[in-house]
């Protein structure tokens, strides 16, 4: 396997840092260690093809690891809760005044067996009929009512396959 270059780790490091402010996140200040993020996450890219989360095993099979797929569906719930996502590549404002310490988080994601389990979220029949149907961003929350879902989520960045239907 090709080695990633330091290039291409910089000039996502400058996208992600820009496309974070710009949606009211903040990257990990330590430089070194979200470009060791970041370098995974481009190593993960060229092993599976998509950006499986550097710090959890990846199956290799993208419709399996969409919930770790960076920025990951558990990136908001680590932020609100303990300040940073599970890798700490995402931190709040908190850490970045030290006003909050970086600690261990928590896994989130389920185990495979109850991954297995889960089944498609149902919506009660009794709400308003609508023209269109509402797509879910599965990362933040985002909705809109559309035909299919947006190429990339305005808010977060996620891709297309991100989306769940909600209603």
């Amino acid at each position: 396997m090709n080695e990633i270059k330091k290039e291409d780790v910089d000039r996502l490091y400058d996208k992600l840092k820009k496309e974070a402010e710009r949606s009211g996140y903040n990257l990990n200040p330590d430089i070194e260690h979200t470009k060791n993020l970041i370098e995974g996450i481009l190593v993960n890219e060229k092993r599976y093809g998509y950006w499986a989360c550097p710090c959890r095993l990846a199956s290799g099979k993208k419709e399996e690891d969409l919930d770790i797929i960076c920025p990951c569906d558990y990136r908001d719930a680590d932020l609100d809760e303990y300040g940073s996502c599970y890798c700490a590549l995402y931190v709040t404002k908190d850490i970045l005044d030290k006003k909050k310490k970086l600690g261990s988080i928590p896994e989130r994601r389920p185990q495979i067996e109850e991954r297995a389990n889960i089944t498609e979220k149902t919506v009660e029949k009794n709400v308003v009929s609508l023209s269109k149907p509402v797509w879910r961003c599965k990362v933040c929350g985002y909705l809109c009512g559309r035909d299919s879902p947006p190429e990339v989520c305005p808010i977060c960045k996620a891709k297309k396959e991100r989306f769940e239907k909600f209603i």
